[in-house]
């Protein structure tokens, strides 16, 4: 008997391919299934074969857990029992148990188990064979259509194309050969599935890649895309090797690469961008095919001002933003379109803005404020720490001026560093009434604007350990000290 088990599992491993181990397992599995069949009562069982002999013992097990837990008291032992001295929960306790016959098994049923368990094994062995390949653009055939999903044959492996990533408008039918980007692989009971899209901007740089060999070569690089599937979408290209033209290499002869990549996004409209390192030139050409006038840079909020004429405005923005949108996707910065009218009177709100600012903190007059905002100053910690010489440089000031201007900026901001100070400490007081709550961590809370314990008590532990680097068991004591008013 030992000798039939083992050459099953060699004809099963060789057969469907799979590791002899799976189906070892497998046949485990059966065997237990049917001694646990053979009792009357709903017990565990545990049958293990050697790999060498293929002598196979079972075993009846019992799971240690707590008293609420148990719902099998024929296969789970509370821990309060004798027999849980030095266990915990989840442990387990074996004792041998009559092994039944192999050649009386229910052999259909054994059969089945087996089967399965290699048909699982087969899938995943496909899958690793597939993903090893690093295909991202895969091609197949709808096979059906399941709620408005396209059910795609992928060589040996089924995928999905969900309703949502086709583009809109698409009609694609049982039979069609489609092309798709792999965006995840989910495993489910019905076993390992790929979730395709033909939405992702990396569908559009894939196909780029195919129909571009320059790409593949090394010798042009696709930095960034964005789209409007269906509509139109835009790709940021650099060359790598300075004799080529990154963005008629893309357009190809006569247009034949980039209508290629069209004819398969659906008509698609594609905007080929120049990159640029310098992030305001780049803006400028993703806005394209729109002409911009100027552009500000706003470092700190990560945002441009980009200025078109009235004639410009309409193509700037583009049909429902769509223009503006795709630029900003691509390039990674928000982007605000204005008028050279809008420009101008944001420009002057803000310099009066500023100047007023800097005759309030500084106690200057209107000139000398208006000469710091014209130079280019606009926050009074320039004034305080930008370097001596540049403002030496400056016409109207002499040194003096100068070093008494630093003077008052550094004086306005301690003014307003101590203000804010005392202003967080008032706040955390609630805070500090805590049982477990120290000073610095309630202050801390408190420049976050968390500073009450209601305000404590609504935060979730994760995000109490990323606002202050604490660790996760005094974040939830303390979120739990917070909250313990609630359930009085």
């Amino acid at each position: 008997m030992s000798r039939e088990i083992l050459l099953l599992v060699d004809a099963l491993a060789h057969e469907k391919n799979v590791n002899k181990d799976v189906v070892f397992e497998a046949l485990e599995s059966a065997l237990a299934s049917a001694t646990k069949k053979k009792n009357t009562e709903d017990i565990d069982v545990r049958v293990e074969i050697d790999r060498d002999t293929g002598e196979y013992k079972s075993f009846r097990r019992w799971t240690f857990l707590n008293d609420e837990l148990i719902e099998n008291e024929h296969a789970q032992i509370s821990l309060l029992d004798p027999r849980a001295e030095g266990k915990v929960e989840n442990d387990t306790i074996e004792v041998p148990l009559e092994s039944i016959e192999f050649g009386r098994i229910g052999a259909q049923a054994a059969k089945q188990v087996i089967l399965q368990k290699v048909r699982e094994a087969e899938r995943e062995q496909i899958l690793e064979d597939f993903l090893g390949r690093n295909e991202k653009l895969v091609t197949g055939v709808i096979k059906r259509m399941d709620r408005g999903n396209g059910i795609i044959e992928v060589g040996r492996i089924e995928a999905v194309l969900p309703r949502d990533q086709m583009i809109p408008k698409e009609n694609l039918r049982i039979g069609d050969r489609v092309r798709a980007y792999l965006t995840n692989v989910e495993r489910s009971h019905r076993g390992p599935q790929l979730i395709l899209s033909r939405t992702a901007p990396e569908f559009l740089v894939r196909l780029f890649e195919l129909e571009v060999p320059e790409i593949e070569e090394g010798l042009l690089e696709i930095k960034s895309a964005s789209r409007d599937p269906g509509l139109r979408s835009k790709i940021a290209v650099k060359a790598n090797d300075q004799r080529i033209d990154p963005v008629g290499t893309c357009v190809g002869m006569r247009g034949s690469r980039v209508q290629a990549v069209t004819g398969e996004l659906a008509g698609e409209r594609v905007d080929i961008v120049l990159w640029s390192m310098e992030p305001a030139q780049f803006v400028i050409n993703a806005m394209a095919p729109a002409e911009v006038s100027s552009i500000v840079v706003d470092e700190e909020k990560h945002s441009m001002d980009v200025v078109v004429n009235e004639e410009n405005l309409a193509q700037a923005i583009g049909r429902n933003g769509q223009n503006v949108r795709l630029a900003s996707e691509l390039t990674g910065w928000n982007i605000n379109i204005l008028t050279e009218e809008e420009s101008s009177k944001k420009n002057e709100e803000e310099y009066a803005s500023t100047s007023q600012l800097f005759m309030a903190k500084l106690d200057v007059d209107e000139d000398v404020a208006d000469i710091l905002v014209q130079e280019g100053f606009s926050t009074l910690e320039e004034i305080a720490y930008v370097p001596l010489q540049e403002m030496v440089e400056i016409e109207a000031f002499d040194e003096d001026t100068v070093n008494e201007l630093r003077s008052r900026a550094r004086a306005a901001l301690l003014t307003e560093a101590i203000a804010k100070e005392e202003k967080v400490e008032e706040a955390a007081e609630d805070l500090l009434t805590m049982e477990g709550m120290d000073d610095a961590t309630a202050n801390l809370l408190a420049s976050k604007g968390i500073s009450k314990m209601d305000d404590l008590a609504d935060l979730a532990v994760d995000e109490l350990v990323e606002m202050t680097s604490m660790d996760e068991e005094r974040a939830k004591q303390l979120i739990m000290t917070a909250r313990a008013p609630w359930f009085v």
